[in-house]
């Protein structure tokens, strides 16, 4: 794939855009601060009491999952009101979704059915999960919300490109804010899928303009200011405008990877896949939150995520950085 990337967001003819919320329905996982130390290992969202309820039914594990983390990430932003109505301009929010795998057992589920039973034994009910924007949908159905919407399901790169996405559709006036989601679940099918034991995750994050967050006395979590995705990491990086090593305060990605060995050298490392299983579609926007974290921890450096390699069909790498209207020095998420 040929190299892309985004504009450079500190120029005055780019609209600035911050995080200003963060959701997670992660197991083990409490609060997204927890992402930069040891996992406590308990706590946090427990799936077998967490995916119940009278509003989850008739949803797939994944689209539940990501209500949830959803739920959490409008909250923090300050965009629900006591009885969880969206209060932020509905007509104008987008909503983008990273999953590479989480309707797949609904899909698998239908094939079986019309194997055994023919098109006559699908459910109505359950028909709508074979779609792959199906998480999308139910995010925008919860919430009202009428802006673009769309699913990116293109491998381990998709957290990262959505949050680009979503941040293009932004600056570009297409939307006025996004809500996004990495989501993955964890079931027999994509367990097989992936060869390993696939890891129950869900993570949301709001994007809005700076500006925007600022009128309404919204707490900028992070900035995010470069993205690039090309054929290796060296390239994304180049293309990015991830020039100055000495800035980075945090990297979250692997070790693989042209160009790995420079930012080592000088830069704290945490890869979060190594810490708490396969994430894929979820990875991405999971870094993101982990960038707020420590952007809001006070801790000196921007932070660099990165997804990809020489296993994989392309690299993609973001670049986030604190927000001119972040929070006074010493507050913590």
């Amino acid at each position: 794939m040929s190299t892309t990337s985004t504009a450079d967001t500190r120029s005055p003819n780019v609209r600035e855009v911050v995080v200003t919320g963060v959701g997670l329905a992660l197991p083990g996982v409490a609060t997204y601060g927890d992402l930069l130390g040891p996992l406590p290992g308990v706590g946090g969202f427990d799936p077998a009491t967490g995916l119940s309820g009278r509003e989850l039914r008739h949803k797939d594990r994944a689209s539940r999952l990501a209500l949830r983390a959803v739920e959490s990430a409008l909250l923090d932003a300050g965009l629900t009101d006591a009885d969880a109505t969206f209060t932020g301009a509905a007509d104008a929010t987008a909503v983008v979704v990273s999953t590479n795998l989480g309707n797949a057992d609904s899909v698998c589920e239908a094939v079986d059915t019309i194997a055994r039973a023919g098109v006559r034994g699908l459910s109505p009910l359950g028909l709508p999960q074979t779609s792959s924007n199906v998480i999308a949908g139910w995010v925008a159905i919860r919430y009202g919300l009428r802006g673009p919407n769309l699913t990116v399901c293109n491998g381990v790169t998709s957290g990262l490109d959505a949050l680009a996405w979503a941040r293009n559709l932004i600056v570009a006036g297409r939307a006025e804010a996004a809500v996004v989601v990495g989501v993955e679940p964890a079931n027999d099918v994509a367990t097989k899928l992936l060869g390993e034991q696939s890891t129950d995750a869900a993570v949301a994050v709001v994007l809005e303009p700076a500006d925007a967050a600022a009128s309404r006395g919204a707490r900028p979590r992070a900035t995010i200011a470069g993205y690039a995705r090309a054929r290796d990491l060296a390239a994304a990086l180049a293309a990015a405008g991830v020039t100055q090593w000495e800035s980075l305060g945090l990297w979250l990605g692997d070790e693989t990877g042209a160009g790995a060995g420079r930012l080592l050298a000088a830069t704290r490392r945490i890869d979060l896949e190594a810490r708490l299983g396969p994430l894929s579609g979820a990875l991405g926007v999971l870094q993101c939150a982990a960038a707020a974290a420590h952007l809001e921890s006070g801790a000196a450096g921007n932070v660099l995520a990165t997804a990809g390699g020489p296993r994989y069909d392309a690299a993609a790498t973001v670049l986030l950085t604190t927000s001119p209207f972040t929070q006074e020095p010493g507050e913590h998420p």
